[in-house]
């Protein structure tokens, strides 16, 4: 019994319905079949759950198709509009019904069809949602790209500050700088800003680090002016920072002398005398 039953499940039957046995393995079947009436319910139910598939996932083909399909099976002339439906034939012995190459062949391809629209439906539905997948990453990408230069904005900033912080300290330590601190004028009285003044060698820093200008327009910029016996010297152009400098501390042009330092709003490229109505900062020494 455990052999017969290893025998059910092993496959051949099925080959043997779909006619992919050889001649002699077929007559080993057919043997086994008049010997065994599970075999015989085995091949019965197996030819019926394949035709009922086939039923269901038939196509229905064209006239000409159909016309070829038949001269291929052998069939040299096809009834037209007459529909037979042969009496069923019962026998004491049960019917053995093997299916030639042809038959096998139809329903085979018929199956692989199934098969195709299935693993295309499934394939389809996979490349969906991979491509759901891919943009849902791009778009995590986009944002940790985003947030990673923000993070080293944030860092330069900050990086950018303590140079500024670690000069000054250094330089307020020294003897040979003094700090001017320039308060806002009428034209800008929220603003604040500090010039460093070296004693020995004459030379002008600004530290952009404490500088609380307005910010200018595409069409101007600061210049800084030293007051020396009464009258305006300059000593170059700034623009208004925003962490878009690389030092801390800028240079500006040396000055041997000077009562005060100011800074006016001028044109691009300064002027040759100071727009007083623009007088934004002013400090004495």
């Amino acid at each position: 019994m455990e052999n017969l039953k290893a025998y059910i499940e092993s496959g051949v039957l099925e080959l043997y319905v779909l006619g992919d046995l050889s001649p002699e393995e077929a007559l080993q079947v057919e043997e086994m079949a008049s010997q065994n009436p599970e075999v015989r319910d085995e091949i019965a139910a197996i030819e019926e759950a394949m035709e009922q598939y086939a039923m269901q996932n038939a196509v229905e083909p064209s006239a000409d198709v159909e016309t070829r399909l038949f001269e291929k099976l052998g069939l040299s002339e096809v009834e037209e509009n007459v529909n037979v439906q042969p009496e069923p034939i019962y026998t004491e012995e049960p019917r053995i019904i093997r299916l030639d190459g042809s038959d096998a062949k139809v329903r085979t391809l018929r199956y692989a069809l199934v098969a195709c629209v299935a693993l295309l439906v499934v394939s389809t539905a996979a490349l969906f949602i991979t491509y759901n997948k891919l943009n849902d990453a791009h778009d995590q990408i986009a944002s940790l790209s985003l947030d990673k230069q923000k993070f080293a904005g944030i860092v330069s900033k900050l990086e950018y500050e303590n140079q500024g912080l670690d000069n000054i300290a250094a330089m307020a330590e020294s003897k040979e700088w003094a700090t001017i601190r320039m308060t806002g004028q009428p034209f800008s009285p929220a603003s604040k800003m500090k010039v460093f003044w070296n004693k020995k060698d004459k030379s002008v820093l600004i530290n952009y680090v404490a500088m609380d200008l307005p910010k200018a327009d595409a069409e101007h910029e600061y210049q800084l002016w030293a007051l020396v016996n009464g009258k305006p010297v300059s000593l170059g152009v700034f623009g208004k920072t925003d962490s878009t400098n690389n030092e801390a501390l800028v240079k500006m042009q040396a000055i041997q002398e000077a009562q005060a330092f100011a800074v006016t709003l001028e044109p691009m490229g300064g002027s040759v005398n100071p727009t007083m109505e623009k007088l934004t900062v002013m400090g004495g020494v």
